[in-house]
């Protein structure tokens, strides 16, 4: 699936997707400068174009037709831009934008009314700036080896798509390193009722009876990897992970691997960096980029 390179079709998908998903205003005794339409289809510029705050501000001041698009009278200060991603990039409100994303893909129909297979895995995002140089770089005096910059943490994203449309249906943000097995169930059952799902695929890391049960008991067919390395011949002891190693459907796993293209259109199109250093915001600032993925599939050539 190709994405949209107009910055003017973002504007006008991103403007429909909010007006669609939020009130214009948060409040009834706010300032009523901006509605929150215009400010949501802000931030995914600021995304779009890879920009900070200050950076947006400008390219704003730049482009009159994304100003008439949105009826953007006057430029927001780029503080308004940082308080408004609090509010527009909660919880609630992110899952509420998503399922507006989804509802819009099945519109023009490019996603159908359930998703026949279905992918999950997650990925690590840069959270600094250093430059891969200075990261892998070969040591004075050695031929072979090479110095390593270890982090201690990074921002994680988990994530569900549809493998025929790559449209995300389901995202989960928090700290890495950790283990994706906890996260099967939330992920899934959110996913799910944002769009039915058949069959789910999953790598090594999510491999568990719980979850093939958990999966099983929401009518989804589970194809997930057994764990490698296994130190023992024997099979396991639950139902659906002795299936997975005996008739392991390799076919259908397969698919898995449309999940690392979405990780990787999401990295090559909306940069794998974090420009936030706080926790909560670099897990706005994610959430931000799926919806902004799924607003660029969206838009038509």
């Amino acid at each position: 699936m190709t994405t949209s390179k107009s910055p003017l079709s973002v504007t006008v998908w991103a403007y429909a997707i909010a007006k669609e998903s939020l009130p214009a205003y948060s409040c009834e005794k706010s300032n009523h400068i901006y509605t929150q339409h215009q400010l949501f289809a802000l931030l995914i510029l600021k995304q779009f174009f890879q920009e900070d705050y200050r950076g947006l501000v400008e390219v704003i001041k730049d482009f009159s037709d994304i100003r008439k698009i949105l009826y953007l009278e006057i430029i927001p200060h780029y503080t308004t831009l940082q308080k408004a991603s609090k509010r527009l990039l909660s919880s609630k409100k992110v899952q509420k934008l998503l399922k507006t994303t989804i509802q819009a893909a099945q519109n023009i129909e490019i996603l159908k009314k359930k998703s026949s297979i279905s992918a999950l895995d997650s990925t690590g995002m840069e959270a600094g700036h250093t430059s891969r140089y200075f990261v892998k770089r070969r040591e004075r005096g050695e031929k072979n080896l090479y110095q390593t910059t270890i982090y201690k943490t990074f921002p994680k994203l988990a994530l569900n798509c549809d493998c025929e449309s790559h449209i995300i249906t389901g995202l989960l943000t928090s700290k890495g390193p950790s283990p994706d097995v906890v996260h099967f169930k939330k992920l899934l059952h959110q996913a799910n009722d944002n769009l039915p799902i058949e069959t789910i695929t999953a790598d090594a890391g999510y491999d568990s009876e719980a979850n093939h049960e958990y999966a099983r008991d929401l009518n989804i067919y589970s194809v997930i990897n057994p764990k490698a390395g296994r130190p023992t011949t024997k099979l396991p002891s639950g139902k659906y992970r002795r299936e997975m190693v005996e008739h392991f459907d390799t076919n259908t796993y397969g698919q898995r691997w449309q999940s690392e293209t979405v990780m990787s259109m999401l990295k090559r199109n909306l940069s794998e960096s974090i420009l936030s250093k706080k926790y909560w915001s670099q897990c706005r600032e994610m959430a931000l980029k799926v919806l902004t993925h799924n607003i660029t599939i969206v838009l038509p050539g």
